[in-house]
Order: structure tokens, then C-alpha cells, then sequence
């Protein structure tokens, strides 16, 4: 990475934090969000910390198409991993996709190639504006994805699944939105606002009447139905918290159990908001257990994410596929594990945002196979292109199972 130049035009640094972000989840594998401290040490305003992220986002998005125009526009293909390439992406998703004047997208842009090929990205970055060529409206999916999807669940799925990565999702308020607030109901207890739309402000949160939550990742907790205000739920890997303020708000005694203690604060956070009461466990369920059977348990448990890739697209070109191997084994002891602490009679709910079948369909079989003690008695797949009328969901997998009562 370059250093800050004290003659570098204004507007660089953020550039020089999206080139850094870029590099974190292209060559280094880490997470978008868990990349940008690090990435935006040296941007001391929030816009600017916003747009870096902004840049980086955006060009995960478009990231095929906008390596399709660079390569369109070279003799010679440039490395994935040349810097050029990286600046040339940062370039060309602003002025083609966040409508930054074109003069400022290169001009902010060249000081990252300093000591390096300017002129080749300087004459890249005017060949595609020259030529006026643009992104696709519907962006491509990374070959490898699109064809482990395609496999999996079809063309129609894939071709969805491009469609709803071309803009962020909408939002989703969870709870007892208020009558006065404009959006769309999908199902009891939702309402739909437009993407952008500033929550903290809105009717109804200091009073705590409601919190964001995709509608997808709802439906775990829906299945579990009313708690009456007797019965004992784990909700197991519970942070941020969405589905514990599900389960206290239908009258569950909730235990929430999560090992990052920074995301059980934001649930404490947010509990204290609504109003609603469950027991806080800071601990890895692999090494703990309840006092006593429960009536029944939510496992939401730790997955590749691929499911959320419109959140966030840069899980789409940093999973490698023995991630997915490895994750479905995690979950399958997860699994094993949490079914011991259920009463019999009791139920079971587990689910991934993932589209990756061996995470969500593979593990369920195989532990419904192992287990004469339990029945399968509802599963859900949530492909691209659910409500996709009305903004898309995030995709799922979900299965509830039953423990015999003589279990």
C-alpha cells in the first residue's frame, strides 16, 4: 500500500483506504466490515470512512464486469492482484456506478500507482470513458459462484441472485412497527422501508416497538410460535440479537448464548431499547451447557453467509470451498451437541443464511439420519427471488425438528 502525499489531491485518503479494504478481502480472505478499522486509520471524518466503504462495496458488486472493462481496454492482461488492476476498480465503479464526476475519479485515483504505471491506468480509465462503455445493468456473479449456484438450484436461482446484488437490499423493521410509518407488510409483525431510509429517527425506536431484521432471518423464531410466558428457549449463537428479541417478545424465557462478548453488548443494547428480557451467556456452546433441559432451542449457526451476499457482496471473492466443508462440520457438532439439551417433546430449529446445500440440506440429513430420537417436521429453502417484487429477502435454510417425547 502507498503513503499519504502531502501534495495528493483531497479525496485521496478515502481512495487509498477503499485500495486497502479491496486488498483485505481480495488477497488477505477477511471479512469487508472487520477490514475497515484498519483500512480507514487515517480518515478522521465519517463521510469519508462511509465512502471508502462505499467505493469497496460497490466494486465488490461489479467486480467481474468492472475486470471485464479493464481487460477489454488492455493489450496485455493485467495480474489479479497488480495494483493497477485495484486502482483502475476504484476508478471505474465511481464514476460508473456512484456517479463521481470523472475528472475526480482518476485524479484521486492516480497517487495510488505512484512510482507505477500511471499512464497505463490514466489511458485504461480514459479508453472506457471514451468509449463510453458501462456496467451491465445486472451484474455478473463471480464464475466459480454462479456455477455452484446454477448447479445446486437452477438458472432461474442465479439469475435472481444477479439481480438483487445490483443494489443494497431494503430495509425491515421487525416487532410492532407503528400504523403512522409508509412501507409494505409481508407478514405479521413486518414492515418494509425503502433502502437508505434512516431508522433511528422513525416513529416508534427510542420506544423500542420494533428493531431491523431481514424477513428472512425472522422466520426462524416465527417457527417456534408463542412461548406463553412458561417455557425455556436457547437461542445459540444469539448475538446480534434479532431473534432473542423475537422469542422474549412472544413470551419465551430466553437465554441467549453467543461467544463474542463486543456483539452480546450491542444485544444488551438493544434489549434494553425494547424492553424486553432474556438471559445474557457469554460463552462457547461447544464448552457450555444449560442447568437444566429446555423446551426448545434456536441454533442460527455460524456459516459461510453466502445467503447475505447482497449485505455483503464480499463473501462472493473471499470464500474458498473448503470453507464450506469445514463450517458444515462445525454445525453438524453444534447440532449433536444442542439436541442433548432438549426436553422430549421439545423443539429444535436450525438454520444458516447460506445458499451452499452442504451447510443447510447436507447437515439436516445427516443428523436426522443419526437420530432415531428426533423427527424432521418442517424444512425451508429461501432462494434468490423470494419477494422479489417487493426488494428480495436474504436466502435461508431452515429445518424444525421434534424430539420424540420417549427420547
Amino acid at each position: 500500500m502507498t503513503d499519504p502525499q502531502v501534495s495528493d489531491p483531497p479525496g485521496t485518503a478515502s481512495r487509498r483506504a477503499a485500495l486497502r479494504l479491496l486488498d483485505a478481502v481480495l488477497r488477505k480472505g477477511l471479512p469487508l466490515e472487520s477490514a475497515l478499522d484498519a483500512a480507514a486509520r487515517d480518515l478522521e471524518r465519517p463521510d469519508d470512512r462511509a465512502f471508502a466503504h462505499a467505493i469497496a462495496a460497490e466494486a465488490l458488486r461489479h467486480l467481474p464486469d468492472l475486470d471485464a472493462l479493464i481487460d477489454r481496454a488492455t493489450k496485455r492482461r493485467l495480474p489479479d492482484d497488480a495494483k493497477a488492476r485495484f486502482a483502475l476498480r476504484i476508478a471505474l465503479v465511481q464514476a460508473l456506478a456512484l456517479g463521481t464526476p470523472h475528472h475526480a475519479a482518476i485524479s484521486t485515483v492516480l497517487p495510488l500507482v505512484d512510482g507505477g504505471p500511471r499512464k497505463l491506468v490514466h489511458g485504461v480509465f480514459s479508453t472506457v470513458m471514451r468509449e463510453k462503455w458501462a456496467l451491465p445493468e445486472v451484474p455478473a456473479l463471480p464464475k466459480q459462484v454462479a456455477e455452484r449456484w446454477r448447479k445446486a438450484w437452477g438458472d432461474e436461482a442465479v439469475a435472481a441472485a444477479a439481480r438483487l446484488i445490483a443494489v443494497p437490499p431494503p430495509i425491515d423493521l421487525i416487532g410492532e412497527p407503528p400504523g403512522e410509518l409508509e412501507g409494505v407488510s409481508l407478514m405479521p409483525g413486518h414492515l418494509r422501508l425503502a433502502r437508505g431510509t434512516a431508522v433511528a429517527g422513525l416513529a416508534g425506536y427510542e420506544g423500542g416497538k420494533w428493531w431491523v431484521q431481514d424477513i428472512s432471518a425472522s422466520i426462524p423464531a416465527r417457527l417456534l410460535g408463542e412461548g406463553e410466558g412458561r417455557r425455556t428457549v436457547l437461542d445459540l449463537c444469539a448475538a446480534p440479537g434479532g431473534k432473542t428479541m423475537q422469542l422474549a417478545a412472544a413470551g419465551w424465557d430466553v437465554t441467549a448464548v453467543d461467544m463474542s462478548e463486543s456483539r452480546l453488548a450491542r444485544l444488551s443494547e438493544n434489549l434494553a431499547r425494547t424492553g424486553l428480557k432474556a438471559k445474557i451467556v457469554a460463552a462457547d456452546m461447544m464448552k457450555w451447557q444449560p442447568d437444566a433441559p429446555v423446551d426448545a432451542i434456536l441454533l442460527d449457526a455460524p456459516c459461510t453467509a453466502t445467503g447475505i451476499y447482497r449485505r455483503h457482496p464480499d463473501v462472493l471473492h473471499r470464500l474458498r470451498p473448503r470453507a464450506i466443508t469445514e463450517l458444515a462440520e462445525v454445525q453438524k457438532a453444534m447440532l449433536a451437541r444442542a439436541a442433548g439439551w432438549l426436553k422430549p417433546g421439545g423443539t429444535l430449529i436450525y438454520s444458516v443464511c447460506s445458499l451452499e446445500p452442504r451447510e443447510g440440506e447436507q447437515v439436516s440429513e445427516d443428523f436426522i439420519a443419526g437420530r432415531s430420537d428426533f423427527v424432521l417436521e418442517e424444512r425451508q429453502r429461501i432462494l434468490p427471488g423470494a419477494y422479489e417484487a417487493e426488494g428480495g429477502a436474504d436466502s435461508f435454510f431452515i429445518a424444525r425438528f421434534v424430539r420424540n417425547k420417549g427420547g
